[in-house]
């Protein structure tokens, strides 16, 4: 699962994926800086983790992971292949959610593509490029499924209602996710039609460092602007971030933190909600030799859960020993806790809750 960060040239996202990851993509002040997308493997700061590795001492600490993907910078005309647009387009087809930077600072230094500093054009812009692009996709598979739909094959009119659907919203500038699927059946087409504005996005402002902690007028005016569209808004000073991340010691980042009114990284919320937002959630497995975070989607059961950590797992799986989290803290040890009574024996059907303890039994 990959997030891209997307957004037209010089916003920032090459700096901020270098805060995101230990990968350095090349950042400079000209556009197409990032022509091949760079791919982070970026830690998920987890508190609970940190009181696990407290309690068990173990040898050593595995934190879940997110993928954030780096993508060149779009600019008008990219659905018809300006710039780089078939390239850019391609990459943030093959992700599952988008992160997407606005520029929301003044600096006469750092050119804008498009002479002046005003975010509500910059996602205009941004949005309908990849609307046109989707609009483009689903007017060819309208084409197709219109012949099948005349002869009266059910399954092909199901499809036809729902491109019909997408495509009034994209010729209203609405972006395909503003489509609810109806039934089953059109949640499945849905996601086969891969259209890149149905992916989530959540918003990143990206400001200067007196804006840190209370945001600008920019941030105002983008909030105003995607109120409806239930999608997070960030607020980073990517540039201050970079320097936090140039801090050799915990104390140095956290006095340049309070010294900005801000209790952690703005990064490390982003990153929390990227995961989120790739509808993902962790469980613990907790032991002497490793205290592990694992990821898995949201609304899981126990087999797939135990597949994360091996396919064997998941084909033998005969039951989960599960420990909430809270419990684990409150008690001190697995010991503990079973002595209180507080471990339970679930079985295939238990959807895996955020933060369980886990421990599998299997047989293959």
């Amino acid at each position: 699962m990959k997030a891209g960060i997307v957004g037209l040239p010089n916003v920032g996202k090459s700096t901020l994926f270098n805060c995101l990851s230990n990968a350095k993509a090349q950042s400079a002040n000209f556009p197409f800086c990032t022509i091949e997308p760079n791919i982070g493997v970026v830690n998920v700061p987890d508190p609970r983790l940190e009181k696990l590795e407290e309690l068990v001492n173990p040898e050593r600490v595995q934190p879940a992971t997110v993928d954030i993907v780096d993508i060149a910078g779009l600019v008008k005309g990219a659905s018809k292949g300006e710039g780089l647009g078939n390239q850019f387009l391609g990459n943030i087809r093959e992700c599952n959610a988008i992160i997407h930077v606005l520029r929301c600072f003044d600096n006469d230094n750092i050119v804008h593509v498009d002479g002046s500093v005003n975010p509500i054009r910059d996602k205009e812009t941004i949005d309908i490029e990849l609307q046109l692009k989707d609009l483009e996709t689903v007017e060819k598979r309208l084409e197709k499924v219109k012949k099948a739909a005349k002869t009266g094959n059910k399954e092909a009119q199901v499809e036809e209602g729902l491109l019909n659907r997408i495509r009034e919203a994209l010729l209203a500038a609405k972006s395909a996710r503003t489509v609810v699927p109806q039934t089953n059946d059109e949640e499945v087409l849905m996601e086969g039609f891969q259209l890149i504005t149905a992916k989530p996005v959540l918003y990143v402002c990206n400001v200067d460092e007196g804006a840190a902690a209370t945001g600008n007028a920019y941030v105002d005016q983008v909030r105003e602007l995607v109120k409806d569209e239930n999608a997070e808004v960030i607020v980073l000073a990517v540039g201050t971030e970079a320097d936090i991340t140039e801090l050799e010691t915990y104390e140095e980042r956290k006095m340049f933190l309070e010294d900005l009114g801000l209790k952690e990284p703005g990064s490390s919320v982003l990153i929390r909600a990227a995961y989120k937002l790739l509808n993902q959630q962790t469980y613990f497995t907790a032991g002497v030799k490793e205290v592990r975070a694992w990821t898995i989607n949201i609304g899981d059961t126990a087999p797939k859960a135990a597949g994360v950590i091996h396919t064997d797992f998941e084909k033998g799986f005969i039951r989960a020993e599960v420990i909430a989290y809270d419990d684990y803290v409150s008690y001190g040890s697995e010991s503990k806790v079973k002595e209180a009574g507080k471990l339970r024996v679930e079985g295939k059907e238990y959807i895996v809750k955020d933060g369980d303890v886990m421990h599998f039994r299997f047989n293959v």
